[in-house]
């Protein structure tokens, strides 16, 4: 894996400070100290050397190995989008995003390294920036390597990702929009979540796209992104989403089909 920087600043860094500056996390730049190779010109450097106002750093880090824990599954795979360091794939509901004690062998991960692997590429570690929960659709996006991720890290932490989904919730929402702002924590049996004050802040902006009978359409935006946030939050609410058994929702949708709004 090989990535080519050039320092366009007017400044003379340290190479860490400068890596720091692309994105790289601390942890990935520990990784390039003990098993990368940095060169500028030509020459060998450490991250402790300079890189000067127009220099060109070429970083090299061995290929990531594929987990033997994790297996190759070739089932189809939905591509959006794809370059060198990025994959956009359309998960269908009932597929799992990562491997779990449930499923180990056709998830996500799994179809992305079998994807891989039919490229031909030796970084056969997937890296998923955006999951969805297993009977959720819609698109992910996944670094494949480790340095596309990391430069992607700061807006993961800093929340300057938008996601937004679309939910069928039941009932008649009062409201056409607002933001849901209710902490989440997990319970005891370790699947359910539930509104806690102990809970991690969790925020959902929301508005109605289409109102029914007896159910709405909305559009719901992460402000955070909390496990089964979005279900937990409309069932607070007393709006479950439509066939959510998990969190109480119905499976009727009423008289009106999606077609007709109110």
């Amino acid at each position: 894996m090989i990535m080519t920087m050039q320092n366009a600043t007017s400044e003379r860094l340290k190479i860490k400070a400068f890596l720091v500056s692309k994105g790289f996390s601390h942890r990935l730049i520990s990784s390039i100290k003990k098993s990368g190779m940095l060169r500028i010109d030509g020459q060998k450097k450490t991250t402790a050397d300079f890189i000067e106002s127009g220099d060109i750093l070429n970083l090299r880090l061995p290929k990531e190995k594929s987990d033997p824990n994790v297996p190759f599954s070739f089932e189809p795979l939905t591509v959006v989008f794809e370059d060198a360091n990025w994959l956009v794939i359309d998960k269908p509901a009932g597929l799992p995003s990562v491997p779990g004690p449930s499923n180990r062998d056709d998830t996500v991960v799994n179809r992305v390294k079998g994807h891989l692997k039919n490229q031909g590429s030796q970084d056969l570690v997937p890296h998923v920036i955006t999951r969805l929960d297993r009977f959720t659709s819609g698109v992910m996006l996944i670094a494949k390597n480790r340095l596309a991720a990391s430069v992607l890290s700061p807006q993961i932490e800093q929340h300057t990702i938008q996601k937004k989904y679309r939910a069928f919730v039941s009932g008649r929402l009062t409201e056409k929009q607002g933001l849901i702002d209710k902490p989440i924590a997990k319970t005891a049996d370790g699947i359910h979540r539930e509104i806690s004050e102990d809970g991690q802040q969790a925020q959902t902006r929301f508005q109605v796209i289409h109102q029914y009978e007896n159910f709405a359409e909305v559009e719901a935006e992460l402000l955070t992104g909390r496990t089964h946030q979005i279900r937990v939050h409309f069932t607070i609410l007393g709006h479950p989403l439509l066939g959510d058994k998990l969190y109480g929702g119905s499976a009727r949708y009423g008289h009106h089909s999606p077609g007709s709004a109110c």
